[in-house]
């Protein structure tokens, strides 16, 4: 089984274990690089493209959704108090 190992500059690393694999994750920003040959240039490449990498990528702020408007209603038998 083949281990090719890839980064990128806002997922950090993996390891593809196949060819098909590794040629979709470089179309998707990865970068092929060799974990014992590893040296500067290859992370300045990395560290290049992150800096590059447009607006879109950034994330989207959070939203929040879902927030109660009301007081949450009771379940079950209705209380009974000593007035009635």
């Amino acid at each position: 089984m083949a281990e090719i190992y890839l980064m990128h500059h806002k997922h950090g690393v993996k390891i593809a274990t196949m060819e098909m694999e590794a040629q979709y994750d470089e179309q998707n920003g990865w970068v092929r690089f060799d974990p014992e040959d590893l040296h500067d240039e290859v992370i300045e490449e990395v560290v290049e493209e992150a800096v590059e990498a447009p607006a879109d990528d950034l994330p989207e702020p959070v939203v929040e959704v879902n927030v109660l408007s009301e007081a949450p209603r009771r379940r079950g038998r209705p209380r009974v108090t000593k007035d009635e």
